[in-house]
């Protein structure tokens, strides 16, 4: 990992999650919450430590911590029985990190899982911690505020489809890779309407405005053989500011307003 993507992970597992997770609601969820920095300070760890036994170690941690949390996903929807737009953006912030974990611990073991290089399992982890979960959660929330319009319906659900469809474009093609960064970059431009037209956090909604640009050259570009920003550039831009201008500024304007738990 780059020592950028490494400060992306490590803000995402340190601030952003324990700042996020009080703004879920799940069975079990209180305790996670309590031991989270447990698991996640060793997780946020391991992304400096070389690739081996010595890294792999700290990342099952974290691990272990995105595996309860996931737990918690589990037992909502086993008491609730209920997948409304809200809910599926709150599940699937929820399991995200267990994903993004798993990326970890390959990378960091020098293991390419399911033919994903280790290049991509590095950038894998900040992308299911911001694209996964923050994103869904700020989504989900912003829907609710918003009222159950299409708008706001459209991008509770398009935030954590459109995640999943680039996870899944890796293993088709760069085309379907493509067609997910247009869903994913649909929602998130709708959460952002909705975040400035409520003036909630309107440096996030700017935020996401140019970002998600920068997402879509990168995804055609790959595609198409079109020009577009390497990796590294879009590590330092579209990561960077995706993380601190969109993630936990969205995040923090949500916990300073007190709003109920998704």
């Amino acid at each position: 990992m780059t020592v950028l993507v490494n400060v992306v992970v490590a803000f995402g597992v340190l601030a952003v999650l324990p700042l996020g997770l009080g703004l879920i609601e799940a069975p079990g969820l209180a305790v996670v919450r309590r031991f989270w920095l447990v698991g996640a300070a060793p997780g946020a760890v391991a992304v400096w430590l070389p690739r081996g036994g010595m890294a792999v170690g700290p990342a099952v941690a974290y691990l272990a911590v995105t595996g309860l949390l996931a737990l918690t996903a589990v037992r909502r929807f086993a008491r609730d029985r209920r997948l409304a737009p809200v809910d599926v953006a709150a599940l699937t912030a929820l399991v995200t990190p267990l994903a993004g974990a798993i990326a970890l611990v390959a990378e960091r073991g020098g293991v390419e899982l399911f033919g994903f290089g280790l290049a991509i399992l590095a950038l894998t982890v900040p992308h299911l911690h911001f694209a996964g979960f923050a994103a869904a959660l700020v989504a989900g929330l912003t829907s609710r505020a918003a009222g159950m319009m299409w708008l706001s319906t459209g991008a509770a659900l398009a935030v954590p489809v459109g995640t999943l469809l680039v996870l899944a474009g890796y293993f088709v093609s760069d085309g379907a890779e493509l067609a997910g960064a247009i869903v994913l970059t649909g929602g998130l431009w709708a959460t952002g309407w909705l975040l400035w037209r409520s003036g909630v956090a309107r440096v996030a909604a700017v935020t996401l405005a140019v970002t998600m640009v920068l997402a879509l050259n990168w995804a055609a570009g790959e595609a198409f053989g079109l020009p577009h920003l390497s990796i590294q550039w879009m590590a330092a831009t579209h990561g960077l500011a995706n993380g601190v201008g969109f993630a936990l500024c969205a995040v923090l304007a949500y916990r300073m307003r007190k709003v109920r738990p998704l």
